[in-house]
C-alpha cells in the first residue's frame, strides 16, 4: 500500500465516520418529541430529563439496529458479488432474503397461533434455514446456466415465488398475528429492543470478524480460481465459507427487520467507487460502515418524510438503491460494446 493510497483510505474512512456521527445525531432528534443538542447530551451521558426513556429505549436501539443490520446486508452483498463475480448479485436480488422471510413467516404464524413468543435466536435460525434453502436453489440453477443474467433473473423469480407464498400465508393468519407480520414483512427497524441489539451485535460482529480474516483468500479469488488455488486456497471450503457467512448475515437482517431491498447491491458498488479499490481488507470494514450510513439515512427519510406516518425502510432503500443498480447494468453493457 502506497502513502497516497493510505491517505485516500484514511480520508474516505474519516468521511464515513463523520457521516455516521451526523446521522446518529439527526436520528436521535427525529420523532414526535424534538430535543435540543444540550438535552441529547444530558440524556446520553447522565440519563437526565423526562425524555430519557424515549432516547434510551426507543431511538438508540433503533439506531444501533440500522447500523448493524445495514452493515451486515452490505457485507453480505459484497461476499455474494465475490462468489458469483457479478456486481448486481445480492441477498435481495437473488431471492435469499425472500426465502428467509418465507420460513420466518411460517415459524411466526405457527408459534404465535399457539401463543408462544419466539426469541431472537429462534428467528435467526429460521431465517438462516430459509436463506440456505433459497441459496441452494440458486446454486443448483448456477450449475445449469452459464450466463449470469439468467442466474440473476432466476433469483428474482425465486424471490417472487417466496413473497407470493408469504403473502398467501399472511392472508390466512389470525388477525392478531397479521399486524405483526405485515409490519415486519414490509421492512422496518421499529420495535427493536436492547436484547435484540445484543443478539444481532454478537452474530454480525462475529461474522464480520470472520469475513475480515478471509480478506487474503477473497483477494486471491477475485483474481480467478486458478490464481487462488496456486496460492493454496481450498476453493471448495472457501466457497462454503462465503455462502455460510453471506447467508448468516442476510438471515440476521431478515429476522429482525424483514427484507430490505438493494442495500446489498448498491452499497458495495458505491464503496468501491468511493475508495477506488476492491481490496477486501479495505472494502469489508468500509462496506459495514457504508451500509450503516446508508440505512441510517434511509431510516431517517422513512421516519420524517410523512410524519407521523412511517414509510417501510425497504421502500426508501429501493428509491436510492435501484438507480445505482440501473447505472451498474448500463455501464457493464457499455463496456461489452
Amino acid at each position: 500500500m502506497t502513502k497516497r493510497e493510505a491517505r485516500r483510505y484514511a480520508f474516505a474512512f474519516a468521511g464515513l465516520f463523520l457521516a455516521l456521527l451526523v446521522l446518529i445525531f439527526l436520528n436521535l432528534n427525529a420523532g414526535s418529541v424534538d430535543l435540543r443538542f444540550g438535552e441529547i447530551v444530558d440524556i446520553l451521558f447522565h440519563r437526565a430529563g423526562g425524555d430519557a426513556a424515549i432516547v434510551w429505549d426507543i431511538r438508540l436501539p433503533r439506531i444501533f439496529a440500522a447500523i448493524l443490520l445495514g452493515g451486515a446486508l452490505s457485507v453480505s452483498g459484497f461476499l455474494l458479488q465475490t462468489f458469483f463475480a457479478n456486481p448486481i448479485a445480492g441477498p435481495f436480488v437473488l431471492g435469499i432474503s425472500s426465502g428467509a422471510k418465507l420460513v420466518v413467516s411460517l415459524v411466526m404464524i405457527f408459534f404465535l397461533s399457539a401463543g408462544v413468543n419466539l426469541g431472537s435466536g429462534a428467528l435467526i435460525a429460521a431465517a438462516f434455514a430459509g436463506a440456505m434453502l433459497s441459496m441452494g436453489f440458486v446454486l443448483l440453477i448456477s450449475k445449469r446456466v452459464h450466463k449470469m443474467s439468467i442466474l440473476i433473473i432466476s433469483g428474482v423469480m425465486i424471490g417472487y415465488i417466496c413473497s407470493a407464498i408469504t403473502d398467501f400465508l399472511v392472508t390466512f393468519a389470525d388477525d392478531s398475528n397479521i399486524v405483526n407480520l405485515h409490519n415486519w414483512a414490509l421492512g422496518s427497524f421499529s420495535g427493536i429492543t436492547w436484547e435484540n441489539v445484543r443478539v444481532m451485535a454478537l452474530v454480525v460482529l462475529a461474522s464480520l470478524a470472520l469475513c475480515f480474516l478471509l480478506s487474503k483468500p477473497i483477494g486471491a479469488y477475485q483474481l480467478g480460481e486458478t490464481y487462488a488455488q496456486n496460492l493454496g486456497v481450498n476453493i471448495k471450503l472457501f466457497r462454503v465459507a462465503l455462502i455460510l457467512l453471506s447467508s448468516i448475515l442476510s438471515a440476521c437482517v431478515t429476522a429482525f427487520a424483514g427484507p430490505i431491498s438493494f442495500v446489498g447491491v448498491a452499497v458495495p458498488q458505491l464503496i468501491k467507487g468511493f475508495f477506488k479499490t476492491a481490496k477486501p481488507i479495505v472494502i469489508t470494514p468500509a462496506c459495514f460502515l457504508g451500509g450503516g450510513v446508508f440505512c441510517l439515512f434511509c431510516d431517517l427519510i422513512a421516519r420524517t418524510s410523512f410524519a407521523p406516518t412511517e414509510l417501510s425502510i425497504s421502500s426508501v432503500t429501493a428509491v436510492f438503491g435501484a438507480p445505482v443498480v440501473i447505472y451498474i447494468m448500463v455501464r457493464r453493457q457499455d463496456r461489452v460494446h
